[in-house]
């Protein structure tokens, strides 16, 4: 991309934050909008709501167990941010309109979408479906809100730092340029304290020479969804582990990963603007940065665990009884394998806060913790 290479030489090297947020957000050349319905309907990578409609209507199942422990108000927020191509929000109002009458006349299902791109990718997959009348598109987040902040490998996208330790040194790796043009790493003192405090408020380090990530649009994220949120809940999807695996000293490379046509590699500097770039979401300090802004963890498990607690099983058997229709049968069965597969959709983490509620039993995730 010329823009960040212009950029370099004029101003001298960046942060891997701003690169990785140029390379997938930048309006006209970014990873996710530059090809948007491609990249939505899963060129490069699967995600779950791709995988079969029964997803979607196990969240919904979920929401409505979230409204009924707010009390079944009248008006109830469902926020999602990072929605794709719109086929979760579609599955989510579909079976809620099917299954839960009550809760489909209180649901205002709002998507944060700044990108018009993406945004008309949404909206032609909404068209027509169930309740998409009540669906309002925002550029970010309200200042105050009551219901369920929701989203599925938002927080592994987000562009993040890149740090190494060095002895008892903390570095930062920045983006330079080399002789012939080419994106290189370039190692110099951090671009802010936030970096060390990172680690600091974890009372952990990387292990000596080892690479890992650091984001801090996550602990952003976080505080602004507490803030915000006065009486309700958010429920993530992501990829991610406790802090003490993602900088444990074996792990010497990071958890960076890019994908271009389902395939995965570690290299950020290949295919600007082309391929998807994610890593591992720190749930240890999530749940520290929520605490301190009010909102309590209610739920921590892996999708697999939590669609089985679903009952997401409970699909194979209804198909199973309806037997002028093998082919949907095989397909959930296809489907349940997939989504709950542990080296696969299945280790995602599923992370659930609450803020003002009780402790009520919450569907997916069975008691909430103590």
């Amino acid at each position: 991309m010329e823009e960040l290479r212009a950029r370099i030489r004029d101003s001298g090297p960046i942060t891997f934050r701003d690169f990785m947020a140029t390379e997938l957000y930048h309006e006209r050349y970014g990873y996710y909008v530059r090809d948007a319905a491609a990249v939505a309907a899963g060129r490069d990578y699967r995600t779950s709501p791709m995988v079969h409609p029964m997803f979607g209507a196990l969240i919904a199942r979920e929401l409505a167990a979230l409204w009924q422990a707010c009390g079944e108000p009248s008006a109830f927020d469902v926020i999602e941010q990072g929605a794709g191509n719109g086929v979760l929000a579609r599955d989510i109002l579909g079976d809620v309109h099917r299954r839960s009458p009550a809760f489909a006349a209180a649901i205002r299902y709002r998507i944060i979408e700044p990108h018009a791109r993406l945004r008309g990718v949404q909206q032609e997959t909404l068209a027509g479906s169930d309740g998409v009348e009540r669906v309002e598109w925002l550029d970010d987040l309200p200042p105050a809100f009551d219901g369920v902040l929701l989203s599925n490998e938002l927080l592994d996208a987000f562009p993040v730092h890149r740090v190494v330790r060095r002895g008892d040194a903390l570095l930062e790796v920045f983006v330079g340029l080399d002789g012939d043009g080419r994106f290189v790493d370039i190692v110099a003192p951090p671009s802010t304290p936030r970096l060390q405090a990172y680690f600091d408020a974890l009372a952990l380090r990387p292990g000596d020479g080892c690479y890992a990530e650091v984001n801090l649009d996550a602990v952003d994220w976080v505080a602004r969804a507490g803030s915000a949120l006065r009486c309700g809940f958010v429920l993530t999807f992501d990829y991610g582990d406790d802090a003490a695996a993602l900088y444990a000293p074996w792990r010497r490379d990071g958890t960076l990963l890019c994908f271009f046509r389902q395939s995965a590699s570690s290299d950020p500097y290949q295919r600007i603007g082309l391929q998807d770039i994610t890593s591992s979401v720190d749930f240890t300090t999530l749940g520290r940065v929520a605490a301190g802004h009010d909102l309590a963890t209610a739920g921590y498990t892996d999708q697999a665990s939590f669609l089985t607690r679903l009952g997401i099983h409970d699909a194979i058997a209804e198909a199973a009884r309806r037997a002028d229709d093998m082919e949907e049968y095989f397909a959930r069965r296809n489907a349940v394998m997939e989504l709950t597969d542990a080296a696969g959709l299945g280790r995602i983490r599923v992370l659930l806060f609450a803020k003002a509620i009780g402790a009520p039993r919450f569907a997916g995730f069975g008691d909430a913790p103590a």
